[in-house]
């Protein structure tokens, strides 16, 4: 399986590659999933499963024949040569846990990282048959371009996390404060809920204690449909950005979200 020639070094020329990616982890997701796989617990106490290991290696061995000189940073199998100019940043199933128990919610995310920011992402779910690919200013779910709703009130706001528990320490009453403000409050989604912002069906997602592979993937997708991603500072998000992250389909809704957490006055721009 070739990648296409990318030779012009612009992230858009690596779409059909990061396409290819996608499939060959989602073969693998499928093949695996509602199946009895033996789940082992990793240090963090996190669990991972042979699809999560299968699927990044599959992965990898595409980008090691295609793009040798490219650097890998993985959820499974670690970093090699991270301080190349581009970094494929792959996280094989992200919400283990909704694959393990049968939901299909779990989604693959591939970021393409060019001098530790994030130009191009892949939320691809395998078994619904749904791919969301944001690069260049633009986001396209199945091949169509999709937007992010106007949403500038809080309180008209469909606020999702994965779950309160990975908030800690100051964290939680920030993050109360958040949800109290917002219309509703989802949880549960993990990757698949920054595709939803995208398609604007979601307005905000807030979450902590991330890694790269849980995030870079996905500010180039709720970007390019015309959403902001940030830290909690309002930062641009990087490779090395802390993990607490803020998603928005609206500017407004994100300034009022940065102020509720307390991280950021509402009237103070995106830095």
């Amino acid at each position: 399986m070739a990648a296409p020639d990318a030779s012009g070094g612009e992230p858009a020329t690596f779409v059909e590659f990061a396409h290819l990616l996608a499939d060959a982890a989602g073969a693998v997701a499928r093949k695996y999933f509602r199946t009895r796989v033996a789940i082992d617990e990793k240090s963090d106490d996190s669990p991972v499963t042979i699809a999560d290991r299968e699927a990044e290696a599959s992965m990898r061995a595409l980008i090691a024949v295609n793009y040798h000189d490219h650097g890998i940073l993985g959820e499974e199998e670690g970093a090699e040569r991270t301080d190349a100019e581009w970094v494929w940043v792959l996280d094989p199933i992200d919400g283990t846990r909704s694959f393990i128990g049968g939901k299909p919610t779990f989604v693959t995310l591939i970021a393409l990282v060019r001098d530790d920011v994030p130009v191009l992402g892949v939320i691809d779910q395998p078994v619904a048959g749904e791919r969301w690919v944001g690069v260049a200013g633009e986001t396209r779910f199945n091949g169509e371009l999709v937007a992010t709703r106007d949403c500038t009130r809080l309180d008209r706001a469909i606020l999702n996390t994965t779950g309160p528990n990975f908030f800690v320490g100051d964290e939680v009453p920030a993050f109360a404060r958040l949800s109290a403000a917002a219309k509703d409050t989802l949880y549960g989604g993990d990757g698949y809920a920054y595709g939803l912002v995208a398609s604007g069906y979601i307005d905000l997602v807030a979450e902590a204690g991330l890694k790269p592979y849980d995030f870079c993937a996905l500010a180039p997708v709720v970007e390019g449909a015309g959403g902001v991603m940030t830290d909690w500072q309002g930062r641009s998000l990087t490779i090395n950005s802390d993990g607490r992250v803020v998603a928005a389909g609206d500017a407004a809704a994100h300034r009022l979200a940065l102020a509720e957490l307390g991280m950021m006055d509402a009237t103070q721009e995106r830095a």
